[in-house]
């Protein structure tokens, strides 16, 4: 083996050690930017996930659009009894909460329980701003109906419960995207009717809590 040889080899050698070292270091940097970024998800989740209470909060009947018992390709609304804000940012956050945290029963559900509202935005002219986790998107079954299902569900929640909301947008992590999940089409803007007013809920009077008597008793 000729000295020259020998002298390529060894630089081959260096080159193979140094780009191994070199690649391990950037696998880790990787990983702890994932672990970062999973930190930064978590800790956004956690706050979003906080029940939202304000000091104009009123119990009304709020009308929360779940998947139908009787045909889980439609949705049908059910009224649920919530402490709702009188800020129309607040209150969109509050039925979008009930909307993805416990339905009357799990075959009910429309939206991942991870799915997150990260935030909320309602601009002058009644446009809205939905801005959701990954996980709406990751967890939300790939299927025009199963998609479809979850974002109608959201649109008519808001707009059975929320005053002057005109058109609303959904951001998946704050970024446009141009489906749910491969088929629900979010790249425009999805038009609201303005929403009915809701009953608030009346404490019962002591006349309405005593039972009347029996027929032919005192």
């Amino acid at each position: 083996m000729t000295r020259p040889f020998k002298i390529t080899l060894g630089v081959l050698a260096v080159g193979v050690a140094a780009g191994v070292l070199y690649f391990r270091g950037l696998h880790e940097q990787v990983l702890r930017l994932a672990q970062t970024q999973q930190s930064d998800e978590r800790a956004r989740r956690e706050v979003a996930q906080q029940a939202v209470a304000t000091p104009s909060d009123a119990k009304v009947k709020a009308r929360i659009f779940y998947l139908s018992e009787d045909d889980p390709a439609q949705l049908a609304p059910v009224d649920v009894e919530l402490a709702l804000s009188a800020d129309r940012v607040q209150r969109a956050k509050q039925v979008i909460l009930a909307l993805s945290g416990s339905p009357p029963k799990p075959t009910m559900r429309t939206v991942p329980p991870d799915a997150v509202l990260l935030e909320f935005y309602l601009l002058s002219d009644g446009t809205a701003v939905a801005d959701f986790s990954d996980t709406l998107a990751r967890a939300t079954p790939s299927g025009i109906l199963s998609e479809q299902l979850a974002v109608d569900s959201i649109v008519r929640t808001l707009q059975a419960n929320v005053a002057s909301i005109r058109r609303l947008k959904i951001l998946i992590n704050g970024q446009e995207v141009d489906t749910l999940a491969g088929h629900a089409d979010l790249s425009g803007f999805f038009v609201l009717q303005p929403a009915a007013l809701l009953t608030p809920v009346q404490p019962k009077t002591a006349t309405e809590l005593t039972p009347p008597p029996a027929p032919g008793k005192l």
